[in-house]
């Protein structure tokens, strides 16, 4: 975890001119931003520049269609190395991690057996718990994963307890989007591997706070949204080689089962927001020269990266300690989730949830409205985990989603406001 230490005025300066909004909209302050990011210049420049000079089918002879599939097959490839991908054939594009989950579901329906069971958890974003149950149609076994009600953590001893030899995947979160726990989960895949079971993680609320590496994570697929990392509502799904070939065919039939990621990809990616996604990767790259402490020269692309998000992490990690150390001395709030940065295994991402005894989410996020703050209340497609910590009662629960373009003052103004109803 990185120290405690917020960016200076002038890194903060170079960071938030990367993003035309915090600009356009100085006078909003932006701390949903678990619901959606805000989008870089650089994405939305390359969108503009793909739809005006290279807006054709792809394949053709001609030389602007032949630039247009040089620009896709790039952008393919960048997102390959943001992830580290070992092969940019293992990236697969779509419309959202829903989306992709969905597509995902339907590739391997084939490969399910009557008996066959499959591991979910209690703290999913609806879109890694839905799109699997629908495998009982095909005989399979859901079984769930709780979280612990206490320490809101999920217990590897419970996991442990739920694998049998018929557990075919186990789908988890890798931060949740509620609680802001970062589960561990390379740990998790060498423990489901050792029993011959596949892991799926929806990294959705991870990927805006850590750099995604897919290798190091011991995962079988990995998916998240771009539009929760600084570019378009866009998403990526990543998978092993070998197994995105054991997949059905999504496409029309005359395209190769061996033709990856497109069989995988019916009515092709987006090609401008294909386009647009690399250049998140670009950004991270820029921020890293700027924030590395030694010499640039000898950095490759993705060390660059890393540089630029352990920055960020140290940002995010002080404003979410600044509300954290608010929140744990008000007598009436119950945070939901780790009330500090680090529990032994565990870390969270600024992604900090509550709720307040005898007051409804919603009246507090409604007051906050009034200033210009964006924050937001209810149970965030989680539904199940609101359900199991009976926080129903509350309308569920205020969560304040802090971003590395975030600033001290931001959370400070939050806390003025929050007082204003919990003194």
């Amino acid at each position: 975890m990185s120290v405690v230490s917020t960016m200076s005025d002038a890194e903060l300066c170079l960071v938030r001119a990367e993003f035309p909004a915090l600009q356009i909209n100085s006078q909003i302050t932006f701390l949903d931003n678990a619901g959606g990011s805000q989008v870089l210049r650089r994405v939305a420049d390359r969108i503009y520049d793909y739809l005006l000079h290279t807006s054709v089918q792809l394949g053709a002879s001609y030389a602007t269609s032949q630039l247009a599939g040089q620009r896709v097959l790039q952008a393919r490839r960048d997102i390959a190395e943001l992830i580290n991908a070992a092969d940019d054939r293992e990236v697969v594009m779509g419309g959202s991690t829903t989306g992709l989950l969905f597509l995902l579901i339907q590739a391997l329906y084939p490969s399910i057996q009557a008996g066959d069971e499959i591991i979910l958890t209690n703290t999913d974003h609806e879109a890694n718990i839905g799109a699997w149950q629908r495998l009982r149609q095909a005989g399979a076994i859901i079984k769930i994963w709780e979280v612990n009600p206490a320490t809101f953590q999920l217990e590897l001893d419970d996991l442990r307890s739920l694998l049998t030899p018929r557990t075919k995947w186990l789908a988890m979160t890798y931060a949740s989007n509620v609680l802001g726990t970062i589960n561990p989960i390379p740990q998790i895949a060498q423990i489901v591997h050792a029993n011959g079971t596949r892991l799926c993680v929806d990294a959705v609320a991870y990927a805006p706070h850590r750099l995604v590496d897919v290798q190091a994570s011991g995962a079988d697929i990995v998916v998240f949204s771009f539009y929760k990392v600084f570019g378009p509502h866009y998403a990526v799904m990543w998978g092993r080689f070998p197994l995105l070939l054991e997949f059905a065919n999504l496409n029309h039939f005359f395209i190769p089962d061996d033709n990856l990621p497109y069989k995988l990809q019916p009515g092709n990616v987006n090609f401008e927001l294909s386009y647009g996604c690399a250049g998140i990767a670009d950004y991270l790259v820029e921020m890293g020269k700027h924030f590395s402490p030694d010499d640039k020269t000898s950095h490759t692309r993705r060390a660059l990266m890393q540089c630029a998000f352990d920055r960020f992490e140290a940002h995010e990690n002080a404003l979410a300690e600044r509300l954290l150390s608010y929140l744990r001395c008000k007598d009436r709030v119950k945070i939901i989730g780790m009330e500090s940065l680090s529990e032994g295994i565990y870390q969270r991402v600024p992604t900090i949830s509550f709720v307040v005894a005898d007051v409804q989410s919603e009246t507090i996020v409604r007051h906050i409205d009034q200033y210009q703050i964006g924050i937001r209340f209810g149970d965030f497609y989680a539904r199940h985990l609101i359900q199991a910590l009976d926080l129903e009662k509350h309308g569920g629960v205020v969560r304040v989603s802090i971003a590395h373009y975030n600033t001290l003052d931001e959370i400070d103004q939050l806390i003025q406001h929050f007082d204003e109803l919990l003194k």
